[in-house]
C-alpha cells in the first residue's frame, strides 16, 4: 500500500525507491561567472559545477536558446539514472526536452513535476 503523504525525515522516493542519484542543482543567472564553458547548439553558457562541493551549475543562456523556457527561469534539480527512456516510461514523465546529448558520453531529458523543471542524466561511458 503506497502512503499518501511522505514524513518528513523520509527520503522522496526518487531516491529511496526510484533509485536516482543526485547530481547537480541548475541555476539559471544573468550574470557572466567565472570559468563559463559555452554550449553551442543549446545557446547556453554553464560554470560551478567542476569547483562546487555540493554540485551548483550556473547556467547564462543566450536570447534566442532553444532550452525550453522553464529550464531558463526556474532552478532545476538534476538526478544521474541508469537508463532515461525507461525512467520515463516506468514513472510515466512529462518530458519538455526530448533525450538528447550536449556531449560526449552524456544524455538528458527534462521532465515536469507540479511545474518544476528536473533533468535526468545519464553517463553512456563512465
Amino acid at each position: 500500500m503506497t502512503k499518501s503523504k511522505r514524513l518528513d525525515h523520509e527520503l522522496p522516493p526518487a531516491t529511496e525507491e526510484w533509485g536516482w542519484r543526485y547530481h547537480h542543482l541548475g541555476i539559471p543567472t544573468d550574470k557572466q561567472m567565472p570559468n563559463e564553458k559555452y554550449i553551442p547548439h543549446f545557446k547556453f553558457y554553464h560554470s560551478g559545477f567542476p569547483e562546487s562541493p555540493f554540485g551548483i551549475e550556473w547556467m547564462r543562456f543566450e536570447t534566442d536558446t532553444p532550452v525550453h523556457p522553464l529550464v531558463q527561469n526556474l532552478p532545476h534539480l538534476a538526478f544521474e539514472v541508469d537508463n532515461i527512456q525507461q525512467e520515463i516510461k516506468i514513472h510515466d514523465l512529462r518530458v519538455i526536452t526530448p533525450t538528447n546529448s550536449p556531449g560526449n558520453g552524456i544524455r538528458v531529458a527534462m521532465i515536469e513535476h507540479n511545474g518544476a523543471p528536473i533533468e535526468l542524466i545519464e553517463f553512456t561511458n563512465k
